[in-house]
């Protein structure tokens, strides 16, 4: 009975977190915001903005001592850059 119960609030709650409704829309940078950030030319192919982003995200990542903070506009940056590439 008791697994029965958890089961069903475990069920709700990703049902909750789950719905469509519910997502946010993915943010963006401006393309020349996330160049700034990844330090790439305007010109830079995907290659490019993968290695400089490899070699931000190894300075700034919490487990190296950075913060969530940074590794978040990184990624970001690296998400708009390609987002446009594709």
């Amino acid at each position: 009975m008791e697994k029965l119960l958890f089961l069903a609030i475990v069920a709700v709650a990703a049902w909750y977190w789950l719905k469509p409704g519910k997502r946010r829309p993915t943010p963006r940078l401006d393309q020349n915001e996330a160049r700034a950030v990844l330090g790439v030319a305007p010109d830079a192919d995907a290659e490019a903005i993968r290695a400089a982003h490899r070699r931000l995200i190894a300075a700034v990542h919490p487990d190296r001592g950075g913060s969530a903070e940074l590794t978040r506009r990184v990624n970001l940056a690296r998400d708009s850059l390609l987002s446009n590439r594709d």
